[in-house]
């Protein structure tokens, strides 16, 4: 018997396709498609057409389109949570955790600032700083690598800021408010997408010789009253992870 023609439209055939690749994990998530210029000569069709079954593919949770970067392949969409979330997360719970989350490899201590992050904390370049990182994690694995970056000023005032440990009682953010009654009553966030570096594979443990991985990273930066900055935090997110969306007050 002859094979059936496939008479769907080439949109759905060009999403069915790459569902299937997806689902079955045969693309891993965080690498991406093709471009559409691509995928059109493929399929030879239009860049629409394409456009159009990237949209079904998004739709369904399975794509996420990154300007700049291109599509990035999801999986099963699970969530990332900024700095700021998990801030009022640690308000109200007295952890940052979200459900299923753990923490580990914490790392803590005083070293230079960096010229990105002494921009972040209005301080001078080479300025002592504190620096605390963990990992989070879930069932579904790393979550993020979260790094914050504090004053050195404030870890005179709070030694847990430069203790290789999880921090007990509340945030970093809770810890100065006590000690010197300095709140975060303002914030300020980016979030840009860019295709993972070396380093950046090995902070998400992920394999040295994978060849493009699309990943988030989020900032937040954390205000008192009167404008000055008490840290800076700088969340890199595994690939396949979503951002969830934020208001814009604390």
């Amino acid at each position: 018997m002859a094979d059936r023609v496939d008479s769907r439209p080439p949109s759905v055939r060009i999403a069915e396709h790459y569902r299937d690749l997806i689902l079955s994990g045969k693309l891993a998530v965080g690498s991406l498609l093709p471009s559409n210029k691509a995928l059109a000569a493929e399929w030879k069709t239009s860049p629409a057409t394409v456009t159009k079954a990237m949209n079904k593919l998004a739709e369904q949770g399975l794509v996420r389109g990154i300007h700049g970067v291109g599509t990035a392949v999801l999986g099963q969409p699970v969530s990332l949570s900024s700095g700021t979330q998990r801030h009022a997360r640690g308000q109200q719970t007295g952890s940052s955790w979200d459900a299923g989350e753990r923490s580990d490899s914490h790392t803590a201590g005083l070293t230079f600032a960096p010229a990105e992050v002494a921009a972040a904390l209005d301080i001078r370049p080479g300025a002592q700083v504190a620096r605390r990182s963990r990992v989070y994690r879930d069932s579904h694995g790393v979550v993020a690598h979260s790094t914050s970056w504090i004053p050195a000023e404030f870890a005179a005032l709070v030694p847990e800021l430069i203790q290789a440990k999880r921090l007990e009682g509340g945030t970093s953010l809770d810890l100065i408010a006590r000690a010197c009654g300095r709140e975060a009553v303002q914030r300020r966030d980016t979030t840009s997408a860019r295709i993972a570096t070396p380093d950046d594979l090995e902070l998400l443990e992920l394999p040295s010789d994978t060849v493009t991985a699309a990943i988030l990273v989020l900032t937040a930066r954390f205000l008192d009253g009167q404008g000055r900055v008490l840290e800076y935090g700088v969340d890199i997110g595994a690939p396949g992870r979503t951002r969830l969306d934020v208001t814009d007050s604390l």
